[in-house]
């Protein structure tokens, strides 16, 4: 429409042009008015091809925005597909873990048995050690109660790993260089024999030591000859003595390989030079706890 208004203008100039003469003050209004209709039909004719551009921009868009739509609806049915299969997996897997559970209950039934089993023989052991601990314990403070301050000079006793070790000085025991039992043993002993003899449930194990200087007298040939004929001195004094069970006793020699001190010095040697009484609680108890201990 407006292509042909300024058609009909450019054809109007002409036929005033043709028909009559014009002033030139007529014919510049009249090139004015051309100039200015030309002028704004490029106005027109520049809008009109960004309308068309915007136009096609907008179809490339629609067009777009319609592929986009269609791929957010395929992303989401191939999610909502993985999302069934995903609960297909987890309901396979819940049956697959009863099936399991169920063939599974005996060894588990089984398993819970012989912890219950293991936690009462932990129980029974825990009661044992709790007794021998209060007996080594009694036993202990009863004898350092009935010693002298004189005789604790010579005698340590001690309780290592439910064990009472009463260790006696080798001057104390017996005569220089002898495995004869001297008279100033005579009152220790006794004190001991009576612990002993109170603690029935005990066995007994007197263990001779020396320090690391030979010795080669008539019938001792060493150190070993030396600690264990001392061991069996204490031994037989107890026995035949004090009257203690012979069958709760054990005499061993551990000779010079069993030393708590270094046999470099005096002190040393003088440390080494002892008889351990060894108390412990009858094997027998021990045995009918590990015949009890589960398989």
């Amino acid at each position: 429409m407006k292509r042909n208004l300024f058609t009909f203008a450019i054809a109007a100039v002409l036929m005033l042009m043709s028909t009559s003469c014009v002033t030139k003050k007529q014919y510049v209004g009249l090139q004015n008015n051309y100039d200015s209709l030309r002028t704004r039909y490029g106005t027109l004719r520049g809008d009109y091809n960004s309308l068309q551009s915007d136009y096609n921009d907008a179809k490339v868009a629609l067009a777009e925005a319609r592929t986009q739509n269609k791929s957010l609806e395929e992303r989401l049915a191939d999610e909502q597909a993985r999302n069934k299969e995903l609960k297909e997996q987890y309901a396979a897997l819940m049956g697959s873990y009863d099936t399991n559970l169920k063939q599974g209950s005996v060894n588990i039934e089984k398993l819970v048995n012989e912890i219950n089993a293991s936690n009462q023989y932990i129980r029974k052991l825990v009661d044992a050690k709790t007794k021998s601990d209060s007996l080594n314990q009694a036993l202990t403070n009863k004898l350092t109660r009935s010693l002298t301050r004189e005789e604790m000079l010579d005698v340590n006793v001690q309780v290592l790993k439910g064990v009472v070790y009463i260790s006696l000085a080798d001057n104390m025991l017996y005569k220089s260089g002898s495995y004869e039992i001297g008279e100033r043993a005579g009152e220790t002993l006794m004190k001991i024999a009576k612990i002993i003899t109170d603690y029935k449930d005990y066995e007994v194990l007197v263990e001779g030591n020396t320090d690391n200087v030979p010795i080669s007298r008539e019938n001792i040939r060493n150190n070993w000859d030396l600690s264990a004929l001392r061991a069996s001195s204490v031994v037989q004094e107890l026995q035949n003595k004090y009257g203690v069970d012979p069958k709760r006793l054990s005499a061993a020699g551990r000779g010079e390989y069993n030393p708590i001190a270094t046999n470099d010095t005096e002190n040393g040697k003088q440390r080494n030079r002892r008889t351990q009484i060894i108390i412990t609680p009858k094997l027998d108890q021990f045995m009918d706890l590990i015949e009890q201990a589960p398989e």
